[in-house]
């Protein structure tokens, strides 16, 4: 894509945000959350303070990128943190993040708007997390010789970089002063790109978060006293097609000793309506009371920001997204607990969930089977058979121990590099 082509990318872009504005709400949020974008940056970032610039497309990258911050944020007290979303969907959640001094939508990319933001912020360091690279800003963060990394980078030979057409995007990576990428299949793809010394291997900071979490477990005794001590399933992140099986799988068992925890990934009241109906006998987290305890053996949970450790309770972990073409969602949740982790077979894009499978730790299920047969053969295996569930518990226990240690490696590089050293 050359750089003419780019800009029209751009143009389209904003164009299009602005009529979905008017009848969609994510894109109105977008929209909106950007005006007086610059006179807002002004009147927050004094001028004279010394500034780290954190980028997240959206929750997801946040989450990666929340290691870093949180370890920066400790060892660097002079510094303030400024984090930007270009999602909704991130900017919404974490607006009042407590760990950074300032949060904000990243204006729309252009020569102007990355020349100004850059003007106001006067970062001494840049961090992009993931992916989500835009070109002015690169290359303004560049030519001010302010330093630039790219942390927790995932690459695959279908991405633009490696099309004939990617050539502008090839030339944003080499804006980076370094990179530091999951794994080794993503650095032999960019080697070619950019220098090798300024490519690590890193590891993803998601397994340093999950681990961080699990070490803060904070006990629920709403959970404790639900379960009673009795066996349970707690399936986290569902979508109606998750919440269709799960009914089939507990009628299939048909185990009154066994529990089930449903968290689904949408908590609005339609939704909670529909999971209700699926399963009558259920209640809800927020009618809990010291009367009904005993009587039910399925929770809805309809709040949000409990799901990390509502994982702690279950004997068997499942996670949803995996019956949809968009995939499973956030396994390392569920295995840093050391329970095994069930999902749909839609989890090939997901390489943290590919290295459970193969460690055994992930027990991925069929689509096909959506009365959910082959869902309920490995629960009863897992419940009945003692020795392949402890395996399957310490096969995930590992799994995540193993690959613990990015957040480190990108701390030591800065430390070494005196990125934030006057």
């Amino acid at each position: 894509m050359s750089l003419f082509f780019y800009n029209i990318f751009l143009w389209l872009f904003s164009l299009t945000a602005r009529l979905k504005a008017i009848f969609n709400q994510k894109a109105k949020k977008w929209v909106s959350g950007r005006k007086e974008i610059f006179s807002r940056l002004e009147k927050a970032i004094p001028v004279d303070t010394k500034n780290i610039w954190f980028h997240c497309a959206s929750l997801g990258e946040f989450e990666q990128g929340r290691p870093v911050i949180e370890k920066i944020r400790s060892e660097y007290k002079e510094y303030k943190i400024l984090i930007t979303f270009f999602s909704p969907s991130g900017y919404e959640v974490q607006k009042n993040y407590a760990d950074a001094d300032w949060v904000f939508y990243l204006p729309l990319d252009g020569p102007g708007n990355a020349k100004k933001f850059i003007e106001i912020v006067q970062p001494k360091l840049v961090v992009f997390v993931k992916y989500e690279y835009w070109y002015y800003y690169l290359k303004e963060i560049k030519a001010q010789k302010i330093p630039l990394l790219l942390i927790s980078a995932l690459f695959r030979k279908n991405m633009v970089f490696f099309k004939w057409y990617g050539s502008i995007y090839r030339k944003m990576l080499t804006q980076f002063n370094h990179l530091f990428v999951q794994d080794h299949e993503s650095k032999k793809l960019i080697d070619n790109i950019v220098l090798p010394e300024n490519c690590t291997v890193s590891g993803d900071t998601r397994y340093d978060r999950v681990i961080e979490i699990a070490n803060s477990f904070k006990e629920i005794p709403e959970v404790e006293k639900f379960l009673n001590e009795k066996k349970s399933i707690v399936a986290g992140s569902t979508w109606p097609e998750d919440e269709i099986v799960l009914q089939r799988l507990i009628s299939k068992i048909n185990n009154p000793e066994l529990k089930l925890i449903i968290a689904p990934h949408e908590v609005n009241e339609n939704h909670i309506k529909e999971i209700e109906l699926l399963f009558p006998a259920s209640i809800r987290f927020s009618q809990l009371n010291n009367s009904n305890y005993p009587q039910l053996n399925i929770l809805i949970i309809d709040n949000i920001g409990l799901l990390s450790q509502l994982y702690k309770y279950a004997t068997i972990t499942y996670v949803g997204g995996g019956l949809k073409p968009s995939g499973v969602h956030n396994v390392l949740e569920a295995a840093v607990y050391g329970k095994p982790v069930l999902f749909g077979s839609f989890y090939q894009q997901y390489a943290e969930a590919i290295e459970l499978v193969k460690a055994e730790g992930g027990l991925p299920f069929n689509n096909d089977q959506k009365d959910g047969i082959m869902l309920a053969e490995l629960v009863e295996a897992l419940l009945i058979n003692k020795e392949e569930y402890e395996y399957r518990c310490n096969a995930s226990r590992t799994f995540v121990d193993a690959n613990k240690g990015a957040t480190k490696k990108i701390i030591t590089y800065i430390q070494e590099n005196r990125l934030l050293t006057n």
